[in-house]
């Protein structure tokens, strides 16, 4: 069977992904974020072309279910615009939920109760039936979990477990959210030593948050792959040091792992230039500084087979 890649529109050939954005949000809301929140579909509209007319083909959004992820809008916008989109399944932390969302009490370290006990089976029929509010077979094409900050909470190893249940019934790839304290060895003990996730099916994002070039090393040499995402926060600290990282990771011999990508997340974020700066700002200095070789890889055939999957149906 050949991989294909799970957008809202359908299953595609990898090869016919283009230029993707690997990691963004055309819809969220949180919490942690009021005020802040992307929910308007003509918005999102104007993003994904002002994306195309600068070259960009894919976009996918790691907005997981229960933050707004515009399950109802994702489909008409990629007709309208041209651009493919692929959308998640998953959850966050449990702080970007209302109290309550993930309520457990009294349960061992590693049950799985109340609203977690069939959480596999609600990824997995968001990956293979359809994202809930959306039209008929629009689908996802990705988990997407997060790892927290200090030790992992019992909401993150419960659903950790999930997307490694989800992944091995579906064959979907996996995006991690890192914090800048946390521990991401931790992460991919988790996923691939003890539930069984391939490395080469779980994709780090927020490297940039990360500055220890020994730890980038080590996850590179694990053999996932690593997102650097945060080129839509102009001056944000990451994005300073997003240069510096692909560099180390280049000369360590891991360019086919790195994937771009601008983690849109906020009103602000977008203002500063959301997606297109991938393409108009980080894309061409990476063409200067490495030669045009280096953004086709990270835009493009990094992506292609990142996101695509031999999919499966349980």
């Amino acid at each position: 069977m050949s991989r294909t890649v799970r957008t809202v529109l359908g299953d595609l050939d990898p090869a016919a992904l283009g230029v993707t954005d690997a990691h963004d949000h055309l819809f969220i809301r949180s919490p942690l974020l009021p005020g802040q929140e992307l929910d308007d579909p003509a918005a999102a509209e104007d993003v994904l072309r002002a994306y195309a007319a600068a070259g960009g083909r894919t976009l996918v959004q790691w907005t997981p279910r229960g933050l707004g992820r515009g399950a109802d809008s994702l489909a008409a916008l990629s007709r309208t615009t041209g651009v493919r989109i692929v959308a998640a399944t998953g959850a966050h932390q449990a702080v970007h939920y209302a109290p309550g969302s993930f309520s457990a009490t009294g349960a061992g370290a590693e049950d799985r109760p109340g609203p977690y006990a069939d959480l596999a089976e609600r990824f997995v029929a968001e990956l293979t039936t359809g994202l809930p509010g959306a039209p008929e077979g629009v689908r996802a094409g990705l988990i997407k979990v997060a790892a927290d900050a200090g030790p992992d909470s019992r909401h993150t190893r419960w659903t950790m477990a999930a997307a490694a249940e989800a992944h091995h019934a579906t064959g979907a790839p996996i995006a991690v959210h890192l914090e800048a304290d946390g521990a991401p060895p931790g992460v991919v003990h988790r996923l691939c030593h003890r539930h069984g996730v391939r490395p080469d099916r779980v994709i780090l994002g927020h490297l940039t948050r990360l500055p220890d070039r020994a730890l980038h090393r080590h996850l590179a040499a694990e053999g996932v792959y690593l997102a650097l995402d945060s080129p839509s926060r102009a001056g944000h600290a990451g994005d300073h040091q997003a240069f510096e990282v692909i560099a180390d990771l280049v000369e360590a011999g891991h360019a086919a792992q790195l994937l771009l990508g601008a983690d849109t997340t906020t009103r602000t974020a977008r203002a500063a230039g959301g997606p297109v700066r991938l393409l108009t700002e980080l894309a061409p200095r990476l063409a200067r500084s490495h030669g045009p070789e280096l953004p086709e890889l990270l835009l493009t055939a990094n992506p292609a087979a990142a996101f695509a999957a031999d999919w499966r149906t349980p």
